[in-house]
């Protein structure tokens, strides 16, 4: 999950992959702007066959706050 995850947010942004880690924050780790943060969310759905509700979005801060909604709602 945290290598797909990772996949998605580097078509989005330019990062090294190697240097992500479940903390890594992305709009102060990667930059991220809320429209990109919203456009990374849809492509996670995508991906994952999920439903992200708007307002979850801006809780999801870092890519292990994102694995670990990911495995709640899949369990």
């Amino acid at each position: 999950m945290f290598e797909k995850l990772v996949e998605i947010v580097k078509d989005y942004v330019d990062i090294d992959v190697s240097t992500v880690t479940l903390e890594s924050n992305f709009m102060m780790d990667f930059g991220v702007d809320s429209f990109t943060l919203s456009e990374i969310a849809c492509a996670i759905e995508d991906e994952f066959d999920v439903e992200i509700p708007d307002r979850k979005v801006h809780e999801l801060k870092t890519v292990g706050d994102v694995v670990k909604f990911l495995e709640e709602i899949t369990e």
